[in-house]
């Protein structure tokens, strides 16, 4: 299931009191959509790593009051009734066998021991497969039951959406334009690091921080692997430098474009990740009668998700008016 689905079908389950769990290969986001479902939906958030739990972490410590025994939970639980909110256990089938064992209770009663749940709080857990080279134990079935389970599938697309909203290095984008369907994310040699959205993220920050090519690419292999960075790094000798992009969004009109298709992803990307800057607009409006119609939407759609009102420029409607059959 792609990320932009799961992010649905979990919106649509904060209706409901099931625990969710979502399944996926390590670095492709899991996190990053709960995060974003708790963010869009205003709910307080609880990442708790499972694997770093002991099994009596969640149902606290006993006390004796009036000779009797009482159990105080742990302060890191919600205890506001009023509250609202996600408990989120990443990492849940890397907690050993004893640990997921303490979670059965928590979540399909919502209550461990004295402690009750607060009715506005949800339970979603994540976790990689067996055969994701990951840390893990098998999952009870008791514990496994207990859970509406949806499997993670890394998506190009849906990546570069995101990664055009939070900032990635045109370059990074424009690569992968090229590659994603292979390099976004690729397991193949995990010895090390190896390409998957969290390591591009790495690399598209490297790329900004850092100004030495050498140690740029000492660091480019240390993130994301041999095979990938010498790709990369190969895109990267001939790429289009922010000159000319510079250049085009002062002249868009007369500045010669790039014809390397990967140049032409680096600038839409650079495009839509200055998409507040009006300049940028007014360039962007008159290069969509300049770029191929596929490239033309690609960059009217980024746009567009980052600015609605750069529909209201005459270039743009022009371009619509013109392309509204496949302009969906």
């Amino acid at each position: 299931m792609k990320p932009s689905k799961i992010e649905i079908v979990l919106k649509n389950l904060l209706s409901s009191k099931w625990p969710t769990f979502i399944w996926g290969p390590p670095g492709v986001g899991k996190s990053s959509v709960v995060q974003k479902v708790a963010k869009d939906n205003k709910l307080a958030l609880l990442d708790i790593r499972a694997s770093l739990l002991d099994p009596t972490d969640l149902r606290g410590i006993p006390t004796v009051e009036d000779g009797k025994a009482h159990w105080c939970p742990p302060s890191f639980l919600p205890s506001d009734p009023k509250s609202k909110g996600i408990i989120f256990f990443d990492e849940l089938n890397a907690a050993p066998p004893l640990v997921q064992a303490s979670l059965y209770q928590l979540t399909l009663d919502r209550k461990v021991g004295e402690y009750i749940l607060p009715d506005g709080w949800r339970i979603i857990a994540a976790g990689n497969r067996a055969e994701d080279a990951s840390v893990t134990f098998r999952m009870p079935a008791a514990l496994a039951n207990r859970f509406i389970h949806l499997d993670f599938e890394v998506s190009f697309d849906d990546w570069r959406a995101w990664a055009i909203t939070n900032q990635i290095h045109p370059y990074v984008i424009g690569f992968l334009s090229l590659r994603g369907e292979a390099l976004l994310h690729n397991m193949s040699d995990v010895e090390r690091g190896f390409p998957s959205p969290r390591s591009w993220e790495m690399v598209s920050d490297i790329l900004k921080n850092t100004k030495e090519l050498p140690e740029i690419k000492d660091v480019v292999l240390g993130a994301i692997g041999e095979s990938a960075s010498i790709e990369f790094f190969g895109y990267l000798d001939n790429a289009i430098s922010e000159e000319t992009i510079q250049k085009i969004i002062k002249s868009p009109k007369d500045t010669k474009l790039p014809k390397a298709l990967g140049d032409q992803y680096a600038l839409i990307a650079y495009f839509s990740s200055h998409a507040k800057d009006k300049q940028v607009q007014e360039a962007a409006g008159v290069l969509l009668a300049r770029l191929k119609p596929e490239l033309a939407i690609l960059l009217l759609r980024n746009i567009l998700s980052q600015q609605p009102k750069f529909a209201l420029n005459s270039e743009v409607k022009k371009f619509i008016k013109e392309h509204k059959e496949v302009i969906q």
